[in-house]
């Protein structure tokens, strides 16, 4: 096999691979003497077919299977036996013409194609240790825990017919349909809906005009939507709705106590406690820890600065892309809907993509100096927590990730990713920082996954 580069520009480049007629008749006569043993042909004793018969009838087709072997295994041993890494499948390029293919199938001329890829760029690591984290850290009090429980002790209330007004706190049952410039419109319309009044639900505007119905009562609400309203086509406008008050009830009183945590499936009080403050800790942990990852790769962002393969940028722009695209269909907005243009949104987008792309590799490098691992019991936790998000349908989930290995690869790339963010953390000079509660959740971090992306 004859190996020739004829580009090498930058991370790019481009092999010429000639592999000889000889070489293929090599492989063919080969594949023959084994099949002459297991072929069995009309008017042959087994083992007795001739040479010559035997490559008539199956010559082409074996000839085809070893081009079609050389195509699958040659890019990954060519590049391997050069030391080098492709960022994405190699891209093949053969001679179209059917005459061509025709002499090499016979094995009458050399197999020649061209193989095209980008490498992984080359870049020395840099020191980790020491680099600087500020931890932000929300101390749960016990004012907080009592919140959250009288919360939930709010959903659990129970409501009883009333005699006479609604008031703020009373649920009311209703029938509406919604409408803009008279016309009804897609969501603004219900039946039987309940409404508990004062609990900010709808509409700015809207509740407070239902206090002082009475059950049987019509009302036309007349209200504006918000500017910022998540549905473009409906932000800022006027809006009626027709109103049918079919009951008004009053809360019941609500005693927070063990009998309330035995409603909830708990044994008492002080377990609905623990599991409040619980919910609160991972939920502020979740928090912490995106921002403190957010620290680290910003560090390591500053620190590297290198080519990146284009394909692998265009790949990963694509799928942010996407996501954009399927988001402003969803909410109806457009660029200018969010203060910019598309091809300032491109180049912001673009810069992301480079950033994760670039983060990636670095984070790669990373874990595989440091010799981070991911066992079979790390995958088959995380199998088993994709397979919890999708109850009923539990064994068509893990047959899908069981018969498909890219799948079951895109689970791997997370929990890499997060081992990687550990070791480096554990070398940090990491020092807690507290703040409160709204500061911890105040500006939510857009998804940091680099290689899962």
């Amino acid at each position: 096999m004859q190996v020739t580069e004829t580009k090498a520009e930058g991370l790019k480049r481009e092999l010429q691979i000639v592999v000889p007629a000889s070489d293929l008749e090599a492989r063919l006569q080969t594949r023959l003497h084994e099949a002459k043993d297991r072929v069995q042909l009309k008017g042959f004793r087994a083992g007795k077919v001739p040479m010559g018969h035997l490559r008539k009838m199956y010559g082409r087709s074996m000839m085809a299977e070893i081009v079609n072997q050389i195509i699958n295994e040659t890019p990954r041993n060519v590049i391997a036996e050069r030391n080098e890494r492709s960022a994405m499948q190699p891209e093949i390029a053969m001679s179209e013409n059917e005459a061509e293919a025709e002499k090499v199938l016979r094995g009458e001329t050399d197999f020649a194609f061209t193989l095209s890829y980008e490498t992984l760029p080359s870049f020395e690591l840099k020191e980790t240790s020491g680099i600087k984290i500020e931890r932000p850290v929300v101390e749960i009090s016990e004012e907080e825990v009592n919140e959250q429980v009288e919360r939930i002790a709010g959903s659990a209330r129970t409501y009883a017919p009333k005699d006479g007004a609604a008031a703020d706190g009373d649920k009311v049952t209703m029938d509406f349909v919604g409408k803009v410039d008279g016309e009804a419109f897609e969501g603004g319309s219900a039946t039987d809906s309940d409404l508990v009044l004062g609990s900010k639900q709808f509409i700015p505007g809207f509740e407070e005009q239902l206090v002082g119905v009475s059950a049987g009562e019509e009302k036309t609400v007349e209200v504006s939507f918000p500017e910022d309203y998540g549905a473009a086509h409906l932000a800022g406008k006027a809006a009626s709705f027709e109103v049918k008050v079919k009951a008004v009830l009053a809360p019941e009183s609500l005693e927070i106590d063990d009998e309330l945590a035995k409603k909830l499936g708990l044994e008492s009080l002080e377990r609905l406690r623990t599991v409040v403050r619980e919910q609160l800790e991972s939920q502020f942990g979740l928090a912490t820890r995106q921002k403190v990852k957010r620290q680290l790769l910003d560090a390591l962002d500053k620190d590297y600065s290198f080519d990146l393969p284009e394909k692998l940028v265009e790949a990963e722009f694509g799928n942010i892309w996407n996501q954009v695209q399927s988001e402003l269909t969803r909410s109806g907005k457009t660029f200018e809907d969010e203060d910019t243009t598309e091809e300032k949104a491109r180049e912001e987008y673009r810069r992301l993509a480079e950033r994760r792309v670039r983060l990636g590799l670095v984070l790669s490098e990373i874990g595989e100096k440091a010799g981070v691992q991911i066992s079979d019991d790390d995958m088959q936790r995380a199998l088993f927590e994709q397979i919890r998000r999708y109850p009923g349908q539990e064994q068509q989930i893990y047959e899908f990730y069981r018969s498909n290995p890219e799948a079951l690869a895109s689970l791997r790339a997370p929990l890499y990713e997060e081992k990687v963010v550990d070791h480096l953390l554990a070398n940090a000079d990491v020092t807690d920082k507290p703040v409160t509660k709204e500061e911890l959740m105040e500006g939510d971090d857009e998804d940091e996954a680099v290689l899962a992306s």
